[in-house]
């Protein structure tokens, strides 16, 4: 039995569309670009970041993340950025009694733009605030002291599976891949690389899946 599910946040409840753009004017290339470059080094398995480090070599993210927001470009995250599945979906399994969570790799700045939404959830946090980002054990060592049940009690909801569902399932959690955004679409039919429990084409399919 599932007593709680937890969601990923970039392209599992958000569309990252304002995201990769907001990098693409920063580093200086069309949208389109960085767009094929993610999907390029998401092909090839390297991490989403080399996609910046390809257009600027030795790009630090973390700090051109602080250059950009000093010089006024700032992360923005507003409900038009949401999949219009999230608000009914995580509506109705707190409705059917399951603990809902939210925690990704997000900064401070998106954990508080998150809560901002007031999004049908019993808790939220971010990589930032634990100290410790996916997929990192220990980020899920801390979701498992943080959302009620059993570790295999706990369904993590993501896109990504080397992010998500390989380190989630490493820690005792039940899976589930979501097929949106290129991690979702590209890997979801390859047995190799998915080894979710489920694999659905909406967060609105969870709650029937776990009530079975």
């Amino acid at each position: 039995m599932i007593e709680s599910v937890v969601f990923d946040v970039g392209e599992t409840l958000t569309n990252d569309a304002r995201f990769w753009g907001r990098w693409a004017e920063w580093v200086g290339v069309p949208a389109h670009t960085m767009s094929a470059l993610v999907g390029a080094v998401t092909a090839l398995g390297m991490d989403n970041a080399e996609a910046l480090r390809r257009i600027r070599p030795g790009f630090d993210l973390a700090a051109e993340r602080a250059a950009s927001e000093a010089a006024g470009v700032r992360e923005v995250l507003e409900e038009s950025d949401l999949y219009p599945d999230v608000r009914p979906a995580l509506a109705g399994l707190r409705a059917a009694g399951v603990w809902v969570g939210i925690a990704g790799n997000q900064t401070r700045r998106a954990g508080e733009m998150l809560r901002a939404l007031r999004l049908p959830a019993d808790a939220l946090a971010v990589s930032e605030e634990w100290g410790v980002a996916k997929p990192d054990d220990a980020f899920f060592r801390r979701l498992i002291e943080w959302a009620p049940g059993e570790p295999h009690e706990i369904l993590y909801v993501g896109d990504h599976p080397a992010n998500d569902h390989v380190p989630a399932a490493r820690a005792g959690l039940r899976t589930a891949l979501v097929r949106r955004g290129p991690w979702g679409y590209l890997w979801a039919g390859d047995p190799e690389v998915n080894r979710a429990d489920w694999t659905v084409d909406s967060l609105s399919e969870l709650a029937d899946l776990i009530g079975r």
